[in-house]
């Protein structure tokens, strides 16, 4: 089965160049568009796309309110990868943290757009992990820095879930961390699933972020 996209920007000329690279694909099919983030949440539940890719930046709703509003009303929600122009963007880091699964420079060459959307949709590894943890160590300083520790506290990781959870934050996928740690790709799954479920994180991304907002991963 392809991998569905709804795409959402304020900006018609972007729509149709992600739509241009992502149908060349056989594997990626765009179902809908969207000119701003108050129309994601019924697109999304009419057309139930894998992925969606989101401007960050809109008029009425932007990127991170609708991250969040799709998040908290549609039951099995997509993906969501932010769209946006600055990669070290405040606006970026908020949305992450709202829960979004990645983001994506609109400058950026057909064959990165094309493995991003790839990359979220299986969601076995983070995307572009140096950049998440330029923006974790630029914006994340102040940002609930103590409810980061309390989830982290809270999460009571065994030895080898924090191991992973370190290889998850220099991003790693789960067929790399098997392979640093000589287990079952398998074996990873059942500890990452163990580690975003005791952090109450949606997934790696969130994840990750908790880690670096703690201090149990450094930035730096």
């Amino acid at each position: 089965m392809p991998v569905t996209v709804l795409l959402v920007d304020d900006e018609p000329l972007v729509r149709a160049g992600l739509r241009a690279v992502l149908e060349a694909q056989p594997d990626i099919r765009v179902v809908g568009e969207a000119a701003d983030g108050a129309a994601v949440i019924p697109l999304v539940r009419e057309l139930r796309p894998d992925v969606v890719a989101m401007d960050v930046r809109m008029p009425l709703l932007d990127g991170i309110e609708a991250t969040r509003a799709v998040l908290r009303t549609v039951q099995d929600p997509p993906k969501i990868l932010v769209v946006t122009t600055f990669e070290n963007d405040e606006y970026v880091y908020e949305a992450l943290r709202a829960g979004a699964d990645g983001f994506l420079l609109k400058r950026a060459r057909p064959a990165e757009i094309v493995h991003a959307v790839r990359l979220v949709a299986e969601g076995e590894s983070l995307l572009f992990p140096a950049a998440v943890r330029r923006l974790a160590g630029e914006h994340g300083r102040d940002r609930g820095n103590a409810e980061a520790r309390a989830a982290l506290a809270r999460a009571a990781l065994t030895e080898r879930e924090a191991e992973v959870l370190r290889l998850m934050a220099r991003g790693l996928s789960n067929a790399e961390i098997a392979a640093r740690l000589v287990v079952g790709t398998e074996t990873v799954k059942s500890h990452v699933s163990a580690v975003l479920a005791k952090l109450g994180s949606r997934d790696r991304t969130q994840a990750v972020i908790v880690a670096y907002e703690s201090g149990f991963v450094s930035p730096g």
